[in-house]
């Protein structure tokens, strides 16, 4: 007949400090503290991102799921997706050259000594970046809005213009997804160039003066290289962003624009997965994109240099 040895008090203690040293050791703790972040990364990430691929393969039905192989990537390139992908890189093309260049200039702006109620401006330009894309969406609706007593059309009127139909004209369409992507973002921009601001010697300002350089010359030669590494990195994400925006472009036109105005590939990505219900179509074109944002993101960082070790 066996007997189990009884686990003492001490045998429990012993086991219980050896769980603790492992857990405290230095290489097992950041591994612990990653834990958190790898587990989401592959549950919130990686495993929509494989599922998606796969499901690009298949004719997603409700209760039938058939795998066709290419065919929906075949159906991708039509003249509905072109238009999408122009629209959109058209708002990726004037955010980026707005979003990057406007808080830059306004941060140097900022960051002079001779600018009053400094903290009182930073702030307030943060304030839109705290609020909903669609309630500011629905606010830029009232005041563009097609009737002759928005705040728009009376703007215009001033001059002599007639209302304009604004959710309704090509240029417009894509002119108030950007100006409601450029109100919402602009402040944390500005935030980030001030922050490299403050990482800019005084002494080398001083010495320029002291050259004989002018105001431009010392932001071109000084604060310009050293703002290189926020530059890229405000451009970098602002492509990223564009490229996958979609709430602009649902704010304005839940249930489509008139001639697909104001499509953008994310949109067009719900129309076909969610609204039509062709979610196997939906993701082909959601690997497309993330195809396009990965090429042309990789394409933007080799240009500027970023990869290369001389510009550490």
């Amino acid at each position: 007949m066996n007997t189990a040895t009884p686990v003492t008090p001490v045998r429990a203690r012993k086991k219980q400090n050896k769980l603790v040293r492992f857990l405290n050791s230095k290489k097992v703790v950041p591994f612990v503290f990653i834990s958190p972040f790898v587990l989401s990364l592959l549950l919130f990430t990686v495993y929509p991102a494989i599922q998606g691929v796969i499901m690009s393969f298949q004719s997603v039905l409700p209760g039938q799921v058939e795998f066709i192989g290419m065919s929906n990537y075949e159906r991708v390139f039509n003249p509905t997706f072109y238009r999408a992908v122009s629209n959109t890189t058209a708002y990726v093309v004037l955010t980026v050259l707005i979003l990057t260049i406007v808080p830059m200039v306004l941060a140097v702006i900022l960051n002079s000594k001779h600018v009053r109620f400094r903290t009182l401006f930073r702030a307030s330009l943060f304030i839109p970046a705290l609020t909903s894309t669609i309630v500011g969406g629905m606010i830029f609706r009232f005041m563009f809005s097609e009737q002759q007593g928005a705040v728009a059309n009376q703007l215009i009127g001033l001059f002599g213009s007639e209302p304009l139909k604004w959710m309704f004209t090509p240029w417009a369409a894509i002119g108030l997804m950007v100006l409601l992507a450029c109100w919402r973002w602009i402040g944390v921009n500005i935030l980030y160039f001030l922050a490299a601001l403050q990482n800019v010697p005084d002494e080398m300002y001083e010495a320029a003066e002291i050259d004989g350089a002018t105001r431009w010359q010392r932001f071109r030669f000084i604060t310009m290289p050293m703002l290189k590494p926020i530059i890229i990195f405000v451009s970098t994400i602002t492509i990223i962003n564009g490229f996958r925006m979609f709430e602009e472009s649902y704010v304005f036109w839940a249930v489509g624009s008139p001639g697909n105005i104001g499509l953008s590939i994310a949109a067009y990505i719900y129309q076909q997965g969610i609204q039509q219900n062709d979610m196997g179509f939906g993701a082909a074109l959601g690997v497309v994109l993330m195809l396009i944002i990965f090429v042309i993101s990789i394409i933007y960082l080799i240009a500027t240099g970023t990869f290369k070790k001389g510009d550490r």
